[in-house]
Parts: structure tokens; sequence; C-alpha cells
């Protein structure tokens, strides 16, 4: 690592600002697909109707429901919080289970692990005190794992590229 740390801040994003769009398994065909949320105007973001599509078999599918279930279980694989269809950007270390929604959080992740200096978003400007940074665990934040949780990352981004 060259003597000038790669200085982050902390973007104040939560998990809700990568829920526009989630790369899961196909529940038919394993392959990559898409929940994209479905725009409606009488609802708020985070409860608007999703759809799940695969581009590979046809697969469609929709949510329409109300209630949401955020955050990776503890024990099995991640899952989407809508159609809990097995999440695509998710690996096991030896340190735990890494995930992500889409690239772009996958991309935070990166930017985050790969920083020898992260600036904390002040948390009195916004009132938001737990960003989705701040949750990240400790193993990978850690500079010690930064090595492997970056080659972890490469792989993730690497099986959408060639997948997609």
């Amino acid at each position: 690592m060259s003597g000038t740390p790669v200085r982050f801040g902390d973007p104040r994003c939560t998990e809700y600002d990568f829920l526009d769009s989630i790369l899961v398994h196909c529940p038919r065909c394993d392959r990559i697909a898409r929940v994209l949320r479905q725009p409606h105007p009488d609802v708020r973001p985070l409860f608007a109707p999703r759809r799940l599509v695969c581009r590979s078999c046809g697969l469609a599918r929709t949510w329409a429901g109300r209630g949401i279930g955020l955050g990776a279980r503890q024990r099995g694989p991640a899952e989407d919080p809508y159609l809990r269809a097995r999440l695509w950007l998710q690996r096991e270390t030896r340190h735990g289970r890494l995930w992500a929604y889409d690239l772009r959080h996958l991309d935070l992740i990166r930017r985050c692990a790969a920083a020898g200096l992260r600036e904390r978003a002040p948390w009195y400007d916004t009132g938001q005190k737990m960003t989705l940074v701040a949750r990240l665990p400790a193993w990978i934040k850690s500079a010690k794992n930064r090595d492997e949780v970056l080659r972890t990352v490469d792989r993730l981004r690497e099986s959408v590229l060639t997948e997609g």
C-alpha cells in the first residue's frame, strides 16, 4: 500500500437507499435476476410494489405486501427483504458473510474497506447516527482483513459481469 492513506468520507446513506434494484438468484433457474421497485404515487418508496424479473428464464413475480424484513439473517443465506430470494452478491469468508444488494452497495463496501482513513459523518448534521458504513461489521473495516475483503468484493463484482 502507498504511503498516502486513501480517504473515505461516509456518504450518510442507509440500507434503504439500495432497495430500488436488488440482484438475486432466480428461484426457477438460479441465474441472476433483479427485484425492481415499481413506481406507485400513493405509497412510500420503501413499501412500493416490487417485481422480480429474470432475463434468462422469463420468470416474473410481484410483491405488493406490507411487511419487509431488512438485514441478513445470522444463519442461512442473505435474502432480499421483499420476495425472499437469495441475494446474488454474497459470499462467505472466514470472518463472516459479506453481502450487498447491488453493485452500488458493493462499491460502497469496497471504498470503505480500501480506505486507510475513514471519516465519519457527523450525526448532529442530520440526526442520523447509524449510517450503513457505521453498521458494517468490524471485521470488514479492519485493516488486517483488507486484502481478503477486497478480494471477495472483486469476486462478487466479477460474478455479475460474467453472468449478466
